[in-house]
């Protein structure tokens, strides 16, 4: 009999053991050159905020491996007149803190992504007056027919608990470029798979599985320690090593190494994002450089061309990116966006005869200086990027000071126009050009509507401006498409910005990990698997 009871014990003490070992195999440690910037779902628009703030939060609309839209918190949609939409939202879910989801909470969710300090302003505009009908129905309704209503609709417009939101004083997004903070900075409250547990910026975020959310779980990850590590080779050794499961950006000059690794594997895709250099067209002199009679060179047409002309973009392509960079005179993150335009999507030629002769011709033929603001934890080699180009815009005589910085403190100050000359990458999961057109290249119009929001160069095109507006608003394909097309042809004329590549995007994993790779560069833990094999 006390054979038999030390028996149980031992194996009691095995099952918890098992158990332990069980749990610990399902923690997921994974890390990327950046960090999320805030944990407010509204404040700011940006891929790895998003998808952090996305494992949380979720939407009406939400998309499946391939990019389709799905149901999410709303089960069922119809467009009920030319200006409504009608949604059914799913009953019985609740958020985190245990309140339950409805109708108020959506209402209240999308007007609060329409304020000044939210960076999806433009999004939540598109969709028109939010209208509650009964707890589990809302209508929309629009003052303008929008062609792509459902792709705004599943843009990250989270839905946050209104009680919630009031409760602690977050009922407007916290205006992130002024360096504000507030409880949403640190704190979540969201219907999602996960659970924020704790918050450390610059340090450590983890999460854990929520046990009631309402969705099937494909994978099985328990716990989620994200953790940010700036040093690409510091981030390869933890991979390697198996301190980390998974890193979302090895850098390209690894990736060769990688594939040879044991224990390691790469994954990947292209990614619908567009990479450009972006020019202060606003200001009469520069607010960082020197030129010429003190004036923005930039202004000429000539001279952004001459800069555009200079680039060697193959030698950027094969030397710096490794080939994983796809080089594009498009401005939108997916060719699908020009319609796949061949007269749209060509570069302009590299010719640095060509670029001489614009540069005398507008008046700088012994060039000019001028500091270029870039990320240095963004985008794929982007300090390396902005060096490149410096090297090459020098044989304009044009002196590039590179002012390469973190994200956290980059995108603030490109909301300030506190830039002469800046890098910024476009791209998530919509391949319509609406979403590049309204607010990244139409006129900035700073009166909260959104539009022009990320013109951070501000540019006037107002021939541009009309076209691209008609276009919104057009509902019927084949006008539309024309409409498009004539928009991104005067914007490319007109040389408002200098587009580089479309990335190519590699992740990098443990040989046991089971990842699903999206051409947004979304990373979904709960379709993660650990455990499965090589």
């Amino acid at each position: 009999m006390i054979r038999l009871k030390t028996s149980c014990q031992s194996l009691f003490a095995l099952s918890l053991l098992a158990a332990a070992c069980l749990a610990q195999a399902q923690t997921l440690r994974w890390a990327s050159q950046g960090d999320p910037q805030t944990m407010d779902p509204h404040s700011q628009n940006e891929s790895m905020t998003n998808m952090m703030n996305g494992q949380v939060y979720e939407g009406l609309v939400a998309r499946d491996k391939q990019l389709g839209l799905v149901p999410a918190l709303a089960t069922s949609w119809e467009q009920t007149g030319p200006l409504t939409w009608r949604f059914k939202l799913r009953p019985g879910v609740k958020f985190h803190d245990g309140t339950p989801f409805n109708a108020d909470d959506v209402v209240y969710s999308i007007e609060r992504a329409k304020e000044p300090t939210s960076q999806l302003a433009a999004y939540a505009r598109a969709v028109g007056a939010p209208r509650k009908i009964d707890d589990l129905t809302v209508e929309f309704q629009l003052t303008a027919p929008n062609p792509i209503f459902l792709q705004h609709i599943a843009a990250p417009l989270w839905i946050m608990s209104k009680s919630w939101s009031e409760k602690h004083k977050v009922t407007k997004p916290l205006d992130f470029k002024n360096k504000e903070e507030s409880h949403a900075s640190f704190n979540t409250n969201g219907t999602g798979p996960y659970v924020l547990v704790s918050r450390q910026p610059g340090i450590k975020t983890t999460y854990k599985r929520n046990p009631n959310w309402w969705g099937k779980f494909e994978g099985n990850v328990q716990e989620i320690v994200f953790t940010p590590i700036s040093n690409d080779a510091t981030r390869l050794a933890a991979l390697v090593s198996g301190e980390i499961d998974f890193v979302l950006d090895p850098a390209p000059r690894d990736v060769a190494r990688l594939r040879n690794t044991q224990g390691v594997k790469i994954v990947e895709g292209p990614e619908n994002r567009v990479v450009f250099i972006g020019m202060d067209q606003a200001r009469d002199q520069l607010l960082y450089g020197k030129a010429p009679g003190d004036k923005n060179p930039f202004k000429d047409q000539r001279v952004r061309k001459a800069l555009y002309q200079a680039i060697d973009i193959e030698t950027m392509r094969t030397k710096l990116m490794n080939g994983l960079s796809v080089p594009t005179g498009g401005l939108t993150p997916s060719p699908l966006g020009s319609y796949k335009d061949p007269a749209i999507e060509s570069r302009y030629p590299y010719d640095i005869a060509a670029a001489r002769k614009l540069m005398a011709e507008a008046g700088y033929a012994d060039g000019f200086e001028v500091t270029l603001d870039c990320p240095n934890n963004r985008y794929i080699n982007d300090e390396e990027i902005c060096l490149a180009l410096a090297s090459m815009w020098a044989q304009l005589k044009v002196k590039v000071k590179v002012n390469a910085m973190p994200r956290a403190t980059y995108f603030p100050k490109l909301e300030k126009f506190d830039t002469s000359m800046y890098m910024l990458g476009w791209g998530g999961a919509v391949t319509d050009a609406e979403t590049t057109l309204t607010p990244v290249f139409r006129n900035n119009k700073s009166d909260g509507s959104g539009i022009g929001f990320y013109n951070y160069g501000r540019s006037r095109n107002d021939k541009f401006d009309a076209i691209a507006a008609q276009s919104s608003i057009e509902p019927d394909p084949k006008k539309r498409e024309p409409l498009v097309k004539a928009a991104l042809t005067e914007y490319k004329e007109q040389v408002h910005v200098i587009p580089l590549h479309r990335q190519m995007i590699p992740w990098a994993a443990r040989s046991n990990i089971s990842v699903v790779h999206r051409a947004d560069n979304w990373f979904e833990v709960s379709w993660v698997n650990i455990g499965a094999k090589p």
